[in-house]
């Protein structure tokens, strides 16, 4: 998908809101764990209730690499669910993935040309020669891991590498990667007072930010030190969607609470009009 069309449809539905897809069986409501596909049926769920809502979808691949064969089948239906009936959603794959140059194009293949995800989260630790392999898929983005919003994140993300944090270097080399117009970057909600500076090295990426809710960060903040004149930034909500309830009517509550802070964003949308 062209970042253009992401663009419109941000303003199209006035909303840059983006779904995460952490489905754990645990939590799924009871009468689904006697469908064929629990997760499948969980995920279409949430599809179909709330894609009028956001502009993008986020399937957590570790949730279905936790159930094997079954998980994996739940996440290619779930892909091609997304594809067939509603292609103006961008799609990520938070697979977080990164190694030697090979391998990391074989991942490439496979989240970019088999599961025909539009995005993959990519961990840069590794540096170019990992990172830029998924760089050379036309109309496909590498959401580079920048700013994370867990508390480990000041472990290393933050720490002084000459007069520069680790996280600013992460951000200033990978622009010099080939294919680089194909970055965007993850940025925590938590750290949304690191984003003005964040501006400055990155004015036109669009940015993945989790944390918005759950995780205690700030819509407010969060878009007035990151939107940017294509409005830039992708908020992620999880659990305080899909889990908002356990019973026979989950979906409709949880279009509820997409619909609520997709309320919010049109409000922020409005402000920089």
């Amino acid at each position: 998908m062209k970042i253009e069309h992401l663009v419109e449809q941000i303003h199209k539905k006035e909303s840059f809101l983006c779904i995460g897809l952490d489905t754990d069986l645990d939590r799924v409501p009871a009468h689904l764990l006697k469908e064929e596909s629990p997760i499948f049926s969980f995920n279409k769920a949430i599809i179909d209730a709330t894609h009028h809502l956001c502009v993008a979808y986020k399937p957590n691949v570790a949730f279905y690499e936790a159930y094997g064969v079954m998980g994996w089948e739940a996440l290619r239906k779930t892909i091609e669910y997304l594809n067939d009936n509603y292609p103006e959603l961008f799609t990520i794959a938070d697979a977080k993935r990164g190694d030697i140059g090979n391998t990391s194009y074989r991942y490439a293949k496979a989240f970019f040309e088999d599961l025909d995800f539009d995005s993959i989260t990519v961990a840069p630790y590794m540096g170019r020669d990992s990172v830029e392999p998924f760089l050379s898929f036309d109309n496909k983005h590498t959401i580079l891991l920048a700013l994370t919003s867990n508390e480990g994140a000041y472990d290393f993300q933050t720490k002084l590498v000459g007069e520069k944090t680790l996280y600013e270097e992460v951000l200033k080399t990978s622009r010099t990667y080939k294919n680089s117009q194909n970055l965007m970057y993850v940025v925590g909600a938590t750290k949304a007072s690191y984003l003005a500076d964040i501006r400055k090295i990155i004015p036109d990426s669009f940015l993945l930010v989790p944390g918005v809710g759950a995780q205690g960060g700030r819509l407010e903040e969060v878009c007035h030190y990151g939107m940017n004149r294509d409005v830039g930034i992708l908020v992620n909500s999880s659990r305080g969607i899909i889990y908002a309830s356990s019973g026979n009517n989950f979906e409709t509550i949880a279009a509820e609470k997409a619909s609520e802070l997709r309320d919010k964003m049109a409000l922020e949308l409005k402000k920089r009009a």
